[in-house]
């Protein structure tokens, strides 16, 4: 493992355990890909550059120089001087030109991983991970690029970003730079995305590759809830223990492009970066611009591997949280118990009876500030509504804490309300075009986070509260995308810089957050789960999943999301029924056991629910408790979907070691006259027996991967098993 340069050939590789990354230069210093894919032994394979084929490299023929970039497997295409596919780096000169041919300089191998300033990224010790700088040059435009390739020792992930300088004497504009690409040999490749709306994020998508460009984006200023950050290539026989899938991952909470084109002479060209829509980069004389990271990695054992090396990698290189390993407190959020209509009683009734179910945290959601009774003002007013929690903030919470229950709160501090106090003193703080009708969402609008006066005022409104009451959880919402783009602060110049200079406001102001208060829960949400990315788990260990806890639609949101992130990040609570997004009734114990395949806790009024279901909380409590560790650290494992099937959905947990493994079964929809199911158990040891715990049943590894398990018929839709298999010593 590690990175080696071939000197003699001019090829650099980069091994990660089980997988090889190539790439080589031609003489005049063009940077190719070679290879990506089952780990090789030795380097080589210059000749998949095809460069000693027409058209031949420029210094041989010069006359077709264009259609040899228009071919070459670039490894960072630059746009302007030939190659007419997706390129990475627009750069546009001081006379309005756009045109950037980069040549190779030189190259540093070194231990450990740089931080990116002022950007989320992977992290790594210097025994953990090797991290390659290789530098191009334009001569012309006296621009210097670093591309940086980390290759982690405990993971079959290489991390790429790119840092663009200035090195002249006048302004360039940057007008695209994505943070990575690959060029591949079509294998009649198909592409997986994440797709979705409001309630119903992350549904897993797969389609051929055809001719052209096929893309997932996002314009809004942040993920969003319709795309995802997040594509992978795979052949069309891959599944969850077969075949290749090369995936990309973006480290970043803004407007993001990732797209695979087919290109003319069969080739796939994979990108991703920021979106180039509304972006221009005034770069000076002496001035950097550092892109955000993207997680690449290969599997040659499907989608499932794949699975398993981003769970772990973002548990030990992603998440910086003190509770990354530790156990979290179920929380009850009063959201959906009470919306805008409560006081201190009420939640003082609510903490009483969480407290004798056995939860651990109540979470006071949003109506606690200014005058805000309904989301048609006050956001900006960060101060305590005294017409309902009467005595004060600190004492609600000291009260809740003698209960017995951490106290948590909601903020949704980068938005503003026109009916707020804030907006009517500084109008000039929302993001708007001046002389247009500014755009209302949801009644609010956006504060420009590019002003660091603007950063430091949602910060203080945050931490003031924080620092007023002993509030050990905070939920960060952001329930409206940016749109009229203006900003009073920045220059007409840089008005195209906003949108990535107000994700960076986002940034700075939660890594103050965690810096100021180390051991404070954080939670992201973005109107449910517009803003679920890896950027996001830099800050926080958990993000809401969706504004829809229906248990079975969760399915669908859950398997999406469980393909690329652990468990342990994903917001799941147990709700009331009929479900407020979708009205749908399910069982108690169903809610919780999807509700378990997350960081669990429950959305509810615990006073008005049946006594029959409140008397399964503290089942559920013990549940969670018993099974927290296996959930939160084990490799996950799909069994089946749901959504394939379109009877019921499968998954499992088994531990590090395979002590034990944990089986959740959902029957969606109830069939006549049948039988029992037999699953396929997967990552158990072959060769070990295995108690299926509250009964006498003993089965052999070998048996339940290669024979499976039988689940007995169960009556009624939308019922719920669990199976926990212990191995016997």
């Amino acid at each position: 493992m590690g990175i080696q340069f071939d000197k003699s050939n001019k090829i650099f590789k980069l091994d990660t355990q089980n997988t090889t990354y190539m790439m080589g230069m031609s003489e005049e210093g063009y940077l190719g890909h070679i290879y990506y894919g089952k780990k090789l032994e030795r380097s080589g394979g210059k000749y998949l550059l095809r460069m000693e084929e027409a058209p031949y490299t420029p210094s041989s023929n010069f006359r077709d120089k264009s259609s040899f970039l228009d071919f070459f497997p670039s490894e960072y295409p630059t746009g302007g001087v030939g190659d007419y596919r997706e390129s990475c780096l627009n750069i546009r000169n001081e006379n309005g030109c756009m045109g950037c041919e980069l040549l190779y300089h030189t190259f540093d191998i070194f231990k450990g991983k740089p931080a990116l300033k002022g950007l989320p990224a992977s992290f790594g010790t210097e025994k953990e991970v090797v991290t390659l700088q290789i530098i191009c040059v334009d001569d012309v435009l006296n621009l210097r690029v670093e591309l940086f390739y980390s290759v982690f020792n405990d993971s079959d992930v290489i991390t790429r970003s790119v840092r663009v300088s200035n090195e002249g004497q006048k302004t360039l504009k940057i007008e695209k730079v994505y943070s990575a690409c690959l060029d591949l040999e079509n294998q009649e490749y198909e592409m997986i995305s994440l797709h979705g709306s409001w309630a119903r994020e992350r549904h897993i998508q797969r389609s051929k590759v055809n001719y052209g460009k096929q893309l997932v984006s996002s314009t809004k200023g942040e993920p969003g809830h319709q795309e995802h950050p997040f594509i992978a290539l795979v052949k069309p026989e891959t599944n969850q223990e077969n075949g290749e899938v090369y995936g990309m991952h973006f480290v970043y909470s803004g407007n993001f492009i990732g797209q695979a084109e087919r290109t003319q002479f069969d080739f796939i060209r994979m990108i991703m970066g920021i979106h180039s829509d509304e972006f221009t980069w005034n770069l000076k004389p002496g001035e950097s611009f550092q892109t955000p990271e993207v997680v690449m990695t290969y599997s040659s054992e499907g989608l499932g591997k794949m699975t398993r090396c981003l769970h772990d990698f973002y548990r030990n290189h992603m998440i910086r949280s003190p509770y990354k390993h530790k156990k979290r407190p179920v929380l009850i959020n009063n959201w959906e118990a009470t919306y805008y209509d409560f006081n201190s009683d009420k939640l003082l009734a609510i903490a009483k009876e969480a407290k004798k179910a056995g939860i651990e945290m109540l979470v006071m959601d949003d109506g606690w500030f200014g005058e805000r009774n309904s989301d048609n003002g006050s956001l900006g007013d960060w101060t305590v509504n005294t017409n309902k929690i009467t005595s004060g903030l600190k004492d609600l919470v000291e009260r809740v804490n003698q209960i017995g229950l951490d106290f948590g709160i909601w903020f949704e501090p980068e938005m503003v309300s026109p009916n707020s106090n804030l907006y009517r003193e500084h109008p000039e703080w929302a993001i708007q075009i001046k002389g247009r009708e500014t755009t209302q969402s949801r009644g609010q609008y956006v504060l420009d986070l590019s002003n660091p006066e603007v950063v430091d005022y949602a910060y203080e409104c945050v931490a003031k509260i924080l620092r007023s009451a002993p509030i050990s959880y905070v939920k960060w919402d952001m329930n409206r995308q940016l749109c009229n783009l203006g900003s009073s602060y920045l220059t007409r110049e840089s008005q195209q810089e906003l949108f990535h200079k107000y994700v960076l406001g986002v940034y700075e102001m939660q890594e103050r957050l965690i810096t100021e208060f180390p051991y404070l829960l954080l939670e992201n949400c973005s109107g449910g789960g517009a803003r679920f990315d890896p950027g996001m788990l830099y800050y926080s260990p958990q993000i809401w999943c969706s504004d829809d806890t229906d248990a079975v639609e969760r399915l669908k949101i859950q398997e999406g999301t469980a393909m690329i992130y652990p468990l342990s990040a994903i917001g799941a609570h147990v709700s009331d029924c009929p479900n407020h997004s979708v009205g749908r009734i399910t069982p108690f114990m169903t809610r919780g056991h999807v509700a378990l395949a997350g960081s669990f806790g429950y959305e509810l009024d615990i006073t008005k629910i049946s006594k029959e279901d409140k008397d399964m909380i503290p089942k559920q409590v013990e549940m969670y408790h018993k099974y927290h560790d296996l959930v939160s650290e084990g490799d996950y494992y799909r069994i089946s979907s749901w959504s394939e099937n379109h009877c019921y959905d499968c998954w499992s947990v088994v531990s590090k070691n395979k002590q034990e493994v944990l089986v959740t079964y959902v029957q969606v929809l109830g069939a006549p006259n049948s039988h029992s199911r037999r699953i396929l158990l997967k990552g158990l040891d072959l060769n070990a027996d295995y108690s299926l715990e509250g009964t006498e049943e003993i089965y052999t590894g070998e048996l339940l991967v290669n024979a499976g398990f039988l689940v007995r018929s169960i009556w009624g839709d939308y019922q719920s098993r669990l199976y926990h298999f212990i191995r016997l010593d």
